[in-house]
């Protein structure tokens, strides 16, 4: 059984080597690098299943170097660590593609249980966190969800990747069609109890998951907004 590799990407020598010491005293192997450019050589070059990145990077900074990993459709699962700690920072790392966020200074339980959080959601059985006998296809509106893979699959096979968030919440309304769902029930669906503590990041998931089903945000027909309860997934599932 391979160890789990975690990279910590930080410009602040103390910073990197105080995460290092946290997470290789749980028993992970742990890559250091300075910036995006000798981070996008580690992930070129072997296998990574968490990044821990900055948001402060000289050159392309953390936010920038995120959102091109996803536009690439690297789904290596990824904790904003920065100094900001403000409501439109952490949504805005969330939207970039980033799978959690925490702030400076942090305490070493509180990154610990956060790794732990993100790598369980990547790492579990497909669709555990809400049914136990979710099948390996699941279709919708031209869709096709491959739960073994976790791959979305467009009507003309085009593959989507999902982050770990996106995938959690897409299963949470396949299980749960034309049933309206709380902030709090995709809270849990995505364990997000140890994870993104916020409804607000929740509806930041839905609005990315919008844009990859190409479901206009204002006019949506797919994931529709319930004002003051949830979200209600509408297509027939099969």
């Amino acid at each position: 059984m391979s160890i789990t590799h975690v990279l910590i990407v930080d410009d602040d020598t103390e910073t990197r080597e105080l995460v290092t010491s946290i997470v290789e005293a749980e028993g992970y192997r742990v890559s250091q690098a300075s910036d995006a450019r000798s981070a996008q050589r580690q992930l070129d070059g072997e296998k990574v299943d968490l990044m821990v990145l900055d948001l402060m990077l000289p050159g392309r900074d953390g936010l920038t170097f995120c959102r091109e990993l996803r536009g690439e459709g690297v789904v290596t699962p990824i904790i904003m660590l920065t100094a900001k700690g403000d409501d439109f920072d952490r949504v805005l790392g969330l939207e970039m593609g980033a799978d959690d966020y925490l702030p400076k200074p942090f305490h070493s339980r509180e990154l610990l249980a956060r790794i732990k959080a993100v790598l369980r959601r990547s790492e579990s059985p497909a669709g555990s966190s809400v049914s136990g006998s979710t099948p390996r296809f699941i279709s919708f509106e031209g869709w096709r969800l491959d739960t073994g893979k976790r791959e979305l699959i467009s009507s003309d096979d085009v593959v989507v990747l999902l982050s770990s968030a996106e995938y959690e919440i897409l299963v949470a309304f396949l299980t749960w069609p034309q049933v309206v769902l709380s902030r709090e029930k995709l809270l849990s669906a995505t364990h997000g109890r140890s994870a993104v503590i916020s409804e607000r990041s929740i509806d930041t998931q839905v609005g990315r998951l919008r844009r990859l089903l190409g479901d206009d945000a204002r006019t949506p027909r797919i994931i529709k907004t319930v004002w003051g309860d949830g979200y209600l997934f509408t297509p027939d599932v099969t």
